[in-house]
């Protein structure tokens, strides 16, 4: 940016909690309506910013006494506790008939061009950042890049099998259910709270990315944050019947500190893409079907949104969504198949799919210091919330379809064993959304299909 701005300088993340908090009170905050939902709303959302820099300073004082771990993990409990409240919030969501049309304070060109100029700065941010750190590469998947990038294949003899698919099974429990190649994109830091004071650049299975593989990992997070912001004008101009408010939830989701932070980071807005245009093209089972799986393809998560998404397809149009998710699964499944031999290869769809015990040991985030055993009953919970979604709201409408996905993809960051509660990404657009829609209850599948009837 130095290139175009005379002595442009990144603001530093925690003046852009400051900035962005009085912007967003400024822009959203309804001082005329004080007591209003939609301003607790936006506290809520503002108090999200102290739980991740609590967690940032714990993770930058790793080596520190433990007074200092103790703050991540305060901060870890912090995001959950808001967290937890909003999860109550979108639950409760589908009762809330009266829902007023509170617009922000400024006008749609206005938000038009801030939303665009942070977009710009953000996307900036990316293209001129560099990898978080050095970091570490599974074995079996450099294995097979470098073997492809050298025109040799890798063995698959007896022994090398085994070593391949316990190398794969490290995986899991490395990097935890989601897709393997998720971990040849580095994560491109744009913003730091606060400086690592361990320095582990020697070590030796740190490795550095390719820049080839930096260029990609660039490329789809600025792909996916466009698709993310288009998805969700697209949602309040053809679902809402107000594109105001499409961009009002896309601006205040570009004014969030959370969205600084990450903005770089594939595994948390590639899934959040995917997810908003699923919705976006709710109209079309199978399209929607598509996106579905290939977000479960990604991050394996979205697999407990199967029971809400199929029940309200379930009337109308269930076959060609199941049909577009099977599709996007095997997509997924052959793109594993291209990078990796055949041997490890089921264990690379067990990671991809979550097909394990739960994790018990070595955890991070907030199950570090917490015992595991207590996780298990977290689990269960959450998977009958998944299960109770078949049944209730018995009359699904595309308000219901966003809050419960909301709910679930942030009810998953309380077992998440890989620092749950971090990826808001999952869930922050479909919440934003919530928060801004009018009424949907005529949003059925048995009225919306009804035109589009042998169409995807």
């Amino acid at each position: 940016m130095q290139d175009i701005l005379f002595h442009y300088k990144k603001i530093h993340p925690m003046n852009w909690v400051y900035l962005s908090s009085l912007l967003t009170i400024c822009v959203y905050f309804k001082f005329s309506r004080f007591w209003s939902v939609r301003n607790l709303d936006l506290v809520g959302l503002l108090l999200f910013a102290p739980g991740l820099v609590l967690v940032a300073y714990g993770n930058a004082n790793p080596g520190a006494q433990e007074s200092v771990i103790g703050i991540g993990q305060l901060g870890y409990i912090w995001l959950f506790a808001v967290g937890g409240l909003f999860l109550v919030r979108m639950l409760m969501d589908s009762i809330m008939v009266r829902r007023p049309l509170l617009e922000p304070n400024l006008s749609v060109g206005g938000m038009t061009f801030l939303g665009i100029a942070l977009l710009i700065f953000l996307m900036a941010n990316i293209a001129n950042s560099d990898p978080k750190e050095l970091t570490p590469l599974p074995t079996e998947i450099s294995t097979i890049i470098d073997a492809a990038e050298e025109g040799t294949a890798p063995t698959n003899g007896p022994a090398e099998a085994g070593s391949e698919e316990k190398s794969s099974q490290s995986g899991l429990q490395q990097y935890g259910p989601r897709n393997p190649l998720l971990a040849l994109l580095p994560e491109i830091s744009t913003q730091t709270f606060f400086s690592n004071t361990d320095n582990q650049s020697g070590d030796a299975s740190q490795v550095i990315y390719d820049p080839r593989r930096i260029a990609v990992a660039k490329s789809i997070a600025i792909l996916s944050h466009l698709a993310v912001i288009i998805g969700m004008v697209l949602i309040g101009h053809r679902h809402f019947d107000n594109i105001k408010t499409g961009i009002a939830a896309a601006v205040l989701y570009l004014l969030l500190p959370y969205t600084a932070e990450m903005t770089g980071r594939v595994p948390h807005v590639l899934p959040a893409a995917l997810l908003v245009w699923a919705v976006v093209t709710y109209r079309r089972p199978m399209i929607a079907g598509i996106f579905l799986g290939l977000a479960i393809g990604v991050i394996y998560y979205p697999l407990f949104l199967l029971p809400l998404w199929i029940s309200f397809y379930w009337k109308r149009g269930v076959l060609r969504f199941c049909g577009g998710l099977a599709l996007a699964l095997a997509v997924s499944v052959g793109i594993l198949a291209i990078y990796q031999s055949n041997d490890a290869l089921w264990a690379d769809v067990q990671q991809m799919l979550g097909i394990a015990p739960p994790k018990l040991t070595n955890l991070q985030g907030f199950w570090q210091h917490i015992d595991a055993a207590y996780r298990l009953p977290v689990i269960a919970t959450f998977v009958a919330l998944g299960g109770s979604f078949a049944i209730w709201p018995p009359q699904k409408n595309l308000g219901t379809l966003m809050s419960c996905s909301a709910a679930m993809m942030l009810g998953c960051q309380f077992w998440n064993a890989h620092g749950g509660g971090l990826y808001m990404a999952w869930y922050l657009p479909l919440l934003l959304l919530t928060i801004f829609r009018p009424n949907l209850e005529d949003r059925v599948a048995t009225s919306v299909l009804a035109t589009n009837r042998g169409l995807s």
